[in-house]
């Protein structure tokens, strides 16, 4: 059967950032993919200069119109990422519920891109209509652990903290959340990141049970652009093919990045030459060149069950 996503995201000319970090690797794993872009911008704004246009709520409310006029409005996934406007926001809200209702088991997965280490990146006001309005509609959310906290009003300094965060975002909507970075301290040392990630299941019995998992990162000394959107796109992907095994769709996800991210920074160092940092362009991942780690993963990282 086709299996089509709805991604609402940013759109960059030149490299790899939102829509095109995620679409790629999605029709490369099989989905259709149906692309609204909230942003076109030039080139991402880690880059000196940029240029380019910020779409409406208007003006998406007017290309889903266009859509479900010519009844085309069937959706298996909607996939959403960072967005600044609060009424971009309550649009996208509308049509994740009205799919919904088209289709009662469309699953929506949500990175809610706000900020990270401390500090917000999108206006203060965008907050209340994740956390009272998106979280509510969301099945599957990719926070950071900031964001987490910001959901949920509670800190994170211990896992047994991060897991009763996740355990909250659960009640607020969410089967599935994935802390996809945390300040904890891993048991093996501090070069490495710690994920954190949650699933409840309904057995074929009826009962109910939840996998928690926590999977560890080698961290990487640059700054890569991109690498959250291509996280939660191949989340949706691998939860699609072990909906009911987080762990081993977590798996297949982080050793995704990991081989897109090495091939990244081992080309930018080559480019930059010896002794020098690479530039924005240099770092732009290296997606396409990554098509067969993207279609079918060495495990290199493995989760552990908690």
């Amino acid at each position: 059967m086709e299996c089509r996503v709805l991604s609402i995201q940013s759109h960059v000319v030149r490299g790899y950032v939102g829509n095109k970090s995620a679409t790629f690797p999605l029709q490369v794993l099989g989905f259709e993919v149906d692309s609204i872009n909230s942003v076109q911008f030039s080139n991402h704004t880690g880059y000196t200069h940029w240029k380019g246009q910020v779409l409406t709520a208007e003006e998406l409310n007017v290309l889903y119109e266009g859509i479900k006029l010519n009844n085309v409005n069937h959706y298996d996934y909607i996939l959403t990422g960072y967005t600044r406007d609060t009424s971009f926001l309550e649009t996208v809200v509308d049509i994740v519920q009205e799919l919904k209702r088209l289709n009662p088991k469309l699953v929506y997965v949500c990175d809610p891109v706000m900020g990270d280490q401390g500090s917000m990146y999108v206006p203060e006001n965008i907050l209340p209509v994740y956390r009272d309005q998106v979280v509510a509609v969301a099945d599957i959310l990719t926070p950071n652990q900031f964001e987490a906290e910001l959901l949920t009003g509670r800190t994170i300094s211990t896992e047994k903290d991060a897991l009763d965060v996740m355990e909250l975002l659960h009640q607020m909507g969410p089967d599935t959340v994935v802390l996809t970075s945390t300040d904890l301290t891993s048991p093996h040392g501090d070069q490495f990141l710690v994920a954190l990630g949650s699933q409840k299941m309904v057995r074929t019995d009826g009962s109910k049970s939840t996998q928690k998992i926590r999977i560890e990162m080698p961290k990487v000394d640059a700054v890569f652009v991109g690498t959250g959107d291509l996280f939660t796109a191949m989340l949706l992907a691998w939860s699609h093919h072990h909906p009911n095994d987080l762990k081993a769709a977590c798996e297949k996800t982080v050793s995704v990045l990991h081989h897109v991210i090495k091939r990244t920074i081992t080309y930018a160092n080559e480019m930059a030459g010896p002794g020098k940092r690479p530039n924005p362009a240099q770092l732009e991942l290296r997606m396409v060149q990554s098509k067969k780690d993207i279609e079918d993963p060495d495990i290199v990282v493995e989760a552990t069950i908690l």
